[in-house]
């Protein structure tokens, strides 16, 4: 059952001929189709090594992306890909300076990443094609707004709900079964800091919390019954880095009691994720929830007891059953990469299926 008792989030580490291609692609040494070549060839062996290594959710490994989010939204109508003068601050250091803002009414019509699906698809033989892209909240919360395409707001929502429902109703019909939303805007709710970042935009971390729920919740209204869509939370992923740390505590109730998608990826990988309290407002019996206890930060492994033990703790808020494990993040949320080796990397996912394995017997 999806998601499956030992997962990944999706993005891998790029190998070095792909991180190269892409940069001769950049610098004119190399055509677009020289470098999808590159890319096509690098896909079909990370599904293999994917394979190899026991997971079942296959993805592409996010290899045809810069960032895990901005590529697929900057590909949406009405959004355009740019560089800016200045990058995102993480807890460490400033991310390189690229961002997307309105530059038209947001619609779907067509998007490279159902083409990019297909391919997966059809590579990943009989196993699972898992689809990742951004949430809708992604858009809301990180474009560079445009008050004159858009001078209300409420517009704006919801012609961002209508893009998502077309994209989600195209990657199903390319043949996705298994689709995940990632979601970093969740946690500006989860600290004080994270609130005060939102009231200097001029907005309410309470009501703001409406509106995630509203975006996810419209967004998938009309999924098709036999797609599932899950979501994954992160507090932020950069060169082994975060940007927002506090637990769940302020948005519980909206995130596990009032979210409609079958299954959550979440952070518990260390202590600024908080407790597995909140974990007490799961209110379904058919919603998933795969603990991120392995850090996709560092390759040293964890301790398997610990592990196991934080497992049946959160075990008694929600029963076991409905309990998966996975990395916390992806390894390679943008393209350059968190800071381990790609047999770690392995030997991390290895790690996860290992314990799930004893655990879920």
């Amino acid at each position: 059952m999806i998601p499956f008792h030992h997962d990944h989030v999706g993005s891998l580490l790029r190998p070095t001929n792909l991180i190269q291609a892409r940069e001769q692609y950049k610098s004119g040494i190399i055509t677009l189709d020289q470098l999808t070549s590159v890319e096509n060839e690098e896909i079909i062996r990370i599904i293999d090594k994917q394979k190899q290594n026991g997971v079942l959710g296959i993805t592409d490994g996010e290899f045809r992306r810069s960032w895990w989010h901005f590529d697929f939204l900057g590909g949406l109508d009405g959004v355009e890909y740019y560089e800016k003068e200045t990058g995102l601050n993480f807890h460490k250091m400033e991310t390189r300076k690229e961002g997307i803002r309105i530059t038209g009414t947001i619609d779907f019509s067509s998007h490279p990443f159902i083409e990019h699906f297909g391919f997966l698809y059809d590579h990943a033989g009989d196993a699972v094609a898992k689809q990742t892209i951004p949430s809708p909240n992604m858009l809301v919360y990180r474009v560079d707004y445009n008050e004159e395409i858009y001078p209300n707001r409420e517009t704006f929502l919801k012609d961002t709900i209508a893009a998502y429902q077309k994209a989600i109703q195209a990657f199903y019909d390319a043949g996705c079964r298994y689709l995940q939303l990632d979601d970093t805007a969740w946690a500006d709710l989860f600290s004080e800091e994270g609130h005060n970042k939102l009231r200097a935009k001029g907005l309410d971390p309470a009501e703001e919390m409406k509106v995630m729920q509203y975006m996810i919740n419209e967004s998938i209204a009309h999924k098709p019954e036999d797609l599932v869509i899950t979501m994954h939370i992160c507090r932020g992923n950069y060169k082994s880095n975060f940007f927002a740390s506090g637990g769940y505590d302020y948005a519980s109730e909206t995130i596990f009691g009032g979210l409609d998608v079958d299954g959550l990826f979440l952070e518990f990988d260390d202590e600024r994720s908080g407790s597995f309290e909140p974990l007490k407002y799961v209110n379904r019996k058919n919603l998933k929830i795969v603990l991120g206890l392995i850090t996709s930060k560092s390759g040293e492994l964890e301790d398997k007891e610990k592990i196991k033990a934080r497992i049946a703790e959160a075990a008694t808020y929600v029963p076991l059953e409905q309990l998966c494990l996975s990395p916390q993040c992806g390894f390679s949320s943008t393209e350059e990469g968190n800071i381990l080796s790609e047999e770690q990397q392995w030997s991390k996912l290895r790690f996860v299926k290992e314990i799930a394995d004893e655990v879920w017997k």
